[in-house]
Formats: structure tokens, sequence, C-alpha cells
């Protein structure tokens, strides 16, 4: 009997173990994604808004930002202040913007790319320039 609760306390410290590990490799996953899509860059001075019309792609890091690739090869990154739990790399970004700027104060809404459905929003943050370094 004694062997019997010893066991289930065993499964249940496991098996609430699961969804954390889960989560640090999630995040770990993501983390290197975005490494690698920054590699030989240096970060600089942060930006509170982008011209909407130099923005030429964006890609989006699972559970953490937001990359806009702007002319001269330089890619600004955006974490999120808000929401960026929500981010998927499916997810479809909608922004209602009241000028030609991008900024650090707007909403962006989420919509998965199959299905049409919200899933959520993100408040942005402020937008880090990242050069690939000089040679």
């Amino acid at each position: 009997m004694r062997l019997t609760a010893v066991m289930f306390a065993g499964l249940a410290l496991v098996a609430g173990a699961a969804p954390t590990l889960a989560q640090n490799d999630r995040a770990a996953r993501a983390a290197a994604e975005l490494a690698e899509a920054l590699e030989g860059r240096t970060a600089g001075e942060p930006v509170k808004c982008l011209n909407l019309r130099d923005i030429r792609s964006t890609k989006i890091i699972d559970r953490t930002a937001i990359i806009y690739e702007m002319p001269g090869d330089v890619l600004y990154v955006n974490k999120p202040e808000g929401g960026a739990s929500s981010l998927d790399k499916w997810d479809v970004l909608v922004t209602d913007t009241h000028s030609s700027q991008l900024c650090s104060v707007d909403i962006v809404r989420l919509y998965d790319s199959s299905s049409r459905i919200s899933s959520g929003f993100v408040n942005l943050g402020e937008f880090v320039p990242y050069r690939k370094a000089e040679k």
C-alpha cells in the first residue's frame, strides 16, 4: 500500500513537470531561432517607430518577437510588451495604423492563417535595429 502511494506521488510529480519542460523546450527553440536570424549582426539604439513603406517582410518568432526586414539589410526586432505568448509563426499580423508609421504604441492583432480566426494580439514595444557587423 505504501509503495503504491509513493508510485502515485512520483507519477504526479513527473506529470506536473511535463508542461514546464515543454515550455522550457519551446523557449529554447525560440531563443535559438532568434539568435540564428541575428547571427553576425550588432544591436543598435532602439527606435519608437518604423515607416510602413520600408517594411519588406516580417517573421514571427514563436512567443518571443517579431522581426521586421528593412532596406539596407537591417532587421528590426520587436519584443512585444504584452501578448507575446500569443505569437505563433503561422499567424498573420494585422495592424490598424492611423499614420504612415508602425509605432511602439500600436496594437497588432493576430489571425490564424488557416482558419482566419483571431488568435490574440500584441502590444508592440520598441524596435531594436540589428545591422551586419562591419568588416
